[in-house]
């Protein structure tokens, strides 16, 4: 287990600092986890590790086991040096109960116990258990094992030696049960969540072995399933990940590691064939989602670094214009990590860095060593140089072709396509668009519609799939062309969101092969060029029923096989029943379109989200880029999950 000798002797009770008490947890948990929801009772999971990655990044623990069991309890152990347990000078108790009963209580507040950390600045263990209808802390420390049981966030007993059993080592076990009068019953732990969560957690940390155990018996594989990661490559591992399966430019990945004024900055990137660019920005292991000052350094020192290298190159003469941020960064993925003793984040949700220092440091160490790397692998240098050029070449025809389109369509009335059956209402908040598949059903839903307030825009074919394509050929598709002047945001760097025509964007499709193909073409245009659109929840997916079943003048939908049975089997009792199988939209008529698919009432629609927008690029990637290889492999690993496939 490695050991810091530096910091090993500071760490004792008097390094626990005492802002305030727990009481509001319980009252508000949402201030403190997020959510009652799905997101907060994972977050609990994120606090108590988050603790255990801080003992690792400060250099005491390279070993974390979670462990989930029946009844949602997850146990949470590492080796790390383990919480103090003597009497704490402020509160009078022991500092393992003033830890994890008094909120704003830990090592992170002005001590010398960490030097960077995560989580909630002390925070976190205590919400957890203030959170939780039953919690065990177990200490291992001075040969001693001390544990104390909580319920509710109150102690049952005081802090007390387990009798009879030696430490061998140090570390922290904390287990806990969410409180069922806070996360409804009905939540449960999701699998994949965790996974996603811990892997880029030990890709953070590298050298730190993370390991995630489920031993509940009502999951859906048999037996005991696991997963353990380690990294020691850290982020220039987690870029190789991220690029698993795309076509790569630069074979031999940029990483540097530098550490300055106490800060540390680790950075790691490589081109791919990519339009898009993907950028992870870390601070102290927290996820900045929204960037901060950390990126926008990243960001100042890569196009620098390149347009310098590009004129020393011979790629640009000093007549021509700069390459643009957007021209360096199509391609792009990166991963920032800084760790920093005193972060300022904004938000609650601590999705942006603020330490105005962290602009001019990240980009001084960014562009001293990518220099270096472009100099010492002219081969790579010469790849991503020549990705960054026909980057631009693409945004000036882009650019031209998008003029044209939105000129186009101004000449042409309004800036609306001919083929659009537009609603009465102009009140964007009440307005919906339906992407119908085909003039036939399009037809149909026009007639079923409710004009006032809902639009209708039939799509003829398949449209371009954009994953392969360049933005200026993209622009020459007439069906993308008719709903990009239809949503009315326009695209691309003149993307606006406040001019979204519709609050609602439902694609609408046969429930068959093409139809889901459609679909997902659809799907693949909204994320790579309409991302807001997904993240601010307009996006939908209709659900017209698989069939009708008839007994008598009863009538009834199913949007199932399953609900069809159960259809099938109470409907019995009246007499003969009839089935029909829609196969396409086409074949209800009008009022049945309006009834089952069509009015807000009674419809069935999925909203489409961003949970996980990592996992979502390389599905998407996956599914619809060039390379073949990974599609088999993932079309192979999931046929089995396939039912009632139509062809």
């Amino acid at each position: 287990m490695p050991k810091n000798n530096n910091q090993s002797n500071s760490y004792t009770a008097k390094d626990i600092t005492v802002l305030e008490g727990l009481d509001p947890v319980r009252k508000r948990p949402g201030m403190y986890v997020g959510s009652t929801g799905e997101e907060g009772i994972h977050h609990l999971i994120w606090e108590v590790v988050d603790n255990s990655i801080d003992e690792a990044m400060a250099g005491f623990c390279d070993k974390i086991i979670i462990t989930l069991e029946d009844n949602r309890k997850v146990t949470v152990e590492d080796n790390g040096r383990g919480i103090p347990v003597e009497k704490h000078p402020q509160t009078k108790k022991s500092t393992l109960e003033t830890v994890m009963t008094t909120l704003h209580a830990g090592g992170k507040f002005g001590g010398k116990g960490y030097k960077v950390s995560g989580g909630l600045h002390g925070v976190g263990v205590s919400v957890v258990n203030a959170l939780s209808s039953w919690t065990l802390a177990e200490v291992h420390r001075d040969g001693v094992v001390f544990q104390q049981e909580y319920e509710r966030g109150e102690p049952k007993y005081q802090v007390r030696k387990k009798k009879g059993i030696k430490a061998e080592n140090t570390g922290t076990t904390v287990a806990f049960i969410p409180d069922q009068t806070i996360f409804k019953p009905e939540i449960q732990f999701n699998w994949q969540t965790i996974i996603n969560h811990l892997r880029q957690q030990a890709y953070l940390t590298k050298g730190v072995r993370i390991k995630i155990i489920d031993q509940q018996t009502n999951q859906s594989e048999a037996g005991m399933r696991s997963y353990e990661f380690y990294f020691d490559g850290g982020i220039k591992s987690y870029v190789k990940f991220l690029n698993y399966g795309k076509e790569i430019k630069n074979a031999n990945i940029y990483y540097n590691e530098k550490e300055e004024d106490s800060v540390k900055v680790e950075t790691a990137l490589q081109y791919t064939d990519s339009y898009k660019e993907h950028i992870f920005a870390f601070a102290n292991n927290i996820h900045t989602v929204e960037g901060g000052t950390h990126v926008a350094g990243f960001k100042l020192a890569l196009t620098r670094t390149l347009n310098d290298y590009a004129r020393k190159q011979g790629f640009l003469k000093e007549k021509d214009s700069s390459l643009t941020g957007d021209d360096v960064r199509e391609g792009l993925t990166a991963v920032i990590s800084v760790k920093l003793p005193e972060p300022q984040f904004e938000g609650q949700t601590k999705a942006k860095l603020g330490n105005q220092e962290m602009k001019g440091i990240v980009n001084s160490i960014v562009r001293d060593s990518l220099t270096a790397y472009l100099e010492e692998s002219p081969k790579d240098g010469r790849a991503i140089l020549e990705k960054c050029i026909l980057s631009a070449q693409a945004r000036q025809a882009a650019r031209a072709a998008r003029d044209i389109v939105i000129r186009k369509g101004v000449f042409d009335g309004l800036a609306l396509p001919g083929k659009l059956a537009d609603c009465i209402s102009k009140d964007s908040k009440i307005s919906e668009l339906y992407l119908v598949e085909g003039d036939s059903a399009g037809g149909t839903a026009k007639q079923g519609r409710d004009r006032n307030f809902q639009a209708i825009l039939p799509l003829r074919g398949k449209i371009l799939n954009v994953e392969k394509t360049r933005i200026d050929r993209m622009l020459n598709n007439k069906e993308i062309k008719a709903l990009i002047l239809a949503l009315g945001t326009s695209i691309d760097e003149d993307f606006d969101v406040s001019k979204l025509r519709y609050n609602k964007i439902i694609i609408m499709t046969d429930a068959d092969v093409d139809g889901s193909h459609i679909r997902t073409l659809l799907l693949t245009l909204f994320y790579r060029y309409f991302e807001k659109l997904v993240e601010l929840g307009h996006i939908f997916i209709a659900q017209p029923p698989l069939f009708r079943v008839q007994a008598g003048k009863e009538i009834q939908y199913a949007y199932s096989e399953k609900e069809k049975d159960i259809i099938i089997k109470n409907m019995q009792k009246s007499g003969e029943v009839n089935i029909q199988r829609y196969k396409g939209l086409g074949e209800m008529n009008a009022r049945q379109l309006w009834d089952t698919t069509m009015d807000p009432e009674t419809r069935m629609m999925y909203q489409v989200s961003l949970n996980d927008t990592e996992d979502a690029d390389k599905v998407f990637d996956i599914l619809m880029g060039s390379e073949v290889a990974p599609r088999k492999k993932f079309i192979q690993m999931h046929a089995r999950e396939v039912k009632n496939l139509d062809i």
